[in-house]
């Protein structure tokens, strides 16, 4: 078929990639290229394949899908993304954002097969495709911030922080999240930079006062 839309699915649960391809198999113009059920192995399809719209989860093990982002944005930019994902917290969806990605969706949208063929259709085509429940979280960052001044920070870096007040060392870290000691260091280096702070024991302080971290 002409214009058929190539796509990569990237999640670690295999029973959700099948079900999204049985619903992508309602549209015929839409075509699964690839699948992946991480980060890691994404990157590695890239290098061999070309999709227009690559379908990415946020929360896998390894490499997470903010950081899988940056990678495709600095290795393969011309890769159009649209998150589907079960993650809904603001940081996380503004991070993203602000990485460019083309569009995302939650899992619950996914029910529905005629959403998910617009979201990939719009996408492909050039343009971005935001999900209602996801446009209202970007309003309600864009109002907080204005009224607060209050910075975001994404579920990964909240987990640093809490494991930074541990007592952990970045390698420490980086075994127990299943990740690079390199990546927890650029992590704890977006953190300083959004609170405007320098070390580790400011950004844990800063966390607790700000009530980011609880103390137990």
């Amino acid at each position: 078929m002409d214009n058929l839309i190539n796509v990569i699915l990237v999640d670690d649960h295999r029973m959700f990639r099948a079900g999204i391809k049985s619903l992508l198999s309602l549209h015929p113009d839409i075509c699964v290229s690839g699948e992946a059920d991480s980060g890691e192995e994404l990157l590695e399809l890239l290098k061999t394949q070309t999709p227009d719209v690559v379908l990415l989860d946020v929360i896998m093990p390894g490499i997470d899908g903010v950081e899988t982002t940056q990678r495709i944005k600095r290795d393969f930019p011309e890769t159009k993304i649209l998150i589907v994902s079960s993650e809904n917290q603001r940081g996380t969806i503004n991070e993203l954002v602000n990485l460019d990605i083309q569009g995302f969706i939650t899992k619950q949208a996914c029910n529905s097969s005629e959403e998910l063929g617009q979201a990939i259709r719009s996408i492909a085509s050039g343009l971005t495709y935001f999900g209602k429940d996801i446009t209202q979280i970007l309003y309600s960052v864009y109002v907080s911030r204005k009224e607060a001044g209050m910075p975001e920070l994404t579920s990964r870096e909240t987990e640093i922080i809490a494991l930074c007040r541990s007592g952990l060392q970045s390698k420490e870290i980086a075994n127990r999240l299943n990740i690079e000691p390199r990546t927890v260091e650029t992590h704890k280096n977006n953190i300083f930079r959004k609170l405007g702070i320098n070390n580790t024991v400011e950004m844990v302080q800063y966390a607790i006062k700000a009530g980011i971290i609880r103390v137990d």
